[in-house]
């Protein structure tokens, strides 16, 4: 059993729910976390995240469950490649756990759980966007876990510094911008969360 020394929480906003990660900083990121998620079809998320001391993803563990249904997913990261497995048990929908061929992975270097704001804080601190210049930009691959299906895919992202505390995050015609605090992680993602 670990104990952790930090947390953050997050009200969510859409869909409606709130998360909490329990985190340490020690020669990278450890992290566990969970959320419960309202709305249509209500489940919950827990997760398990490391990164090596710069910050670059070694693991990411998701379990999601709902009623009648759980999936699971394990994305690993070592000698410049992704191995991804994944579980599931009854039915949510059409869609598949998983991607078809890792190798398509091949340019990530971050993991994005979806809707989880803690996994925006990885490039923030891995491209030390906390002290860059404002106007620095960095165009992102992401190795992409939508939730709650747990389909895994290539993600293109743009991480943008605006200013002290603020990163613009651009993706798929989708613009936000960041409020983060002085370690990087997010405090207000506009639509999707707020920490509380």
């Amino acid at each position: 059993m670990t104990v952790y020394p930090t947390s953050r929480a997050w009200q969510r906003i859409e869909p409606p729910g709130t998360e909490l990660a329990l985190f340490r900083e020690h020669g990278g990121l450890t992290a566990e976390g969970v959320a419960v998620v309202g709305g249509a079809t209500p489940y919950t998320v827990r997760y398990s995240l490391a990164t090596d001391e710069l910050w670059r993803t070694r693991r990411l563990d998701v379990d999601v469950t709902g009623v009648g249904w759980r999936r699971t997913a394990r994305l690993e990261h070592a000698a410049g490649r992704w191995r991804v497995a994944t579980g599931e048990e009854g039915r949510l929908d059409g869609s598949l756990p998983g991607i078809e061929d890792a190798d398509r992975l091949e340019e990530a270097v971050d993991v994005d759980l979806g809707l989880c704001p803690l996994t925006n804080t990885l490039p923030i601190r891995r491209l030390d966007l906390l002290s860059a210049q404002v106007g620095t930009k960095h165009k992102l691959t992401m190795a992409f876990v939508r939730v709650p299906t747990l389909e895994i895919y290539p993600h293109e992202q743009t991480y943008t510094v605006l200013g002290a505390g603020r990163i613009g995050y651009t993706s798929l015609g989708f613009t936000a911008e960041l409020a983060i605090d002085d370690h990087g992680y997010v405090t207000h993602y506009p639509g999707l969360a707020n920490q509380i």
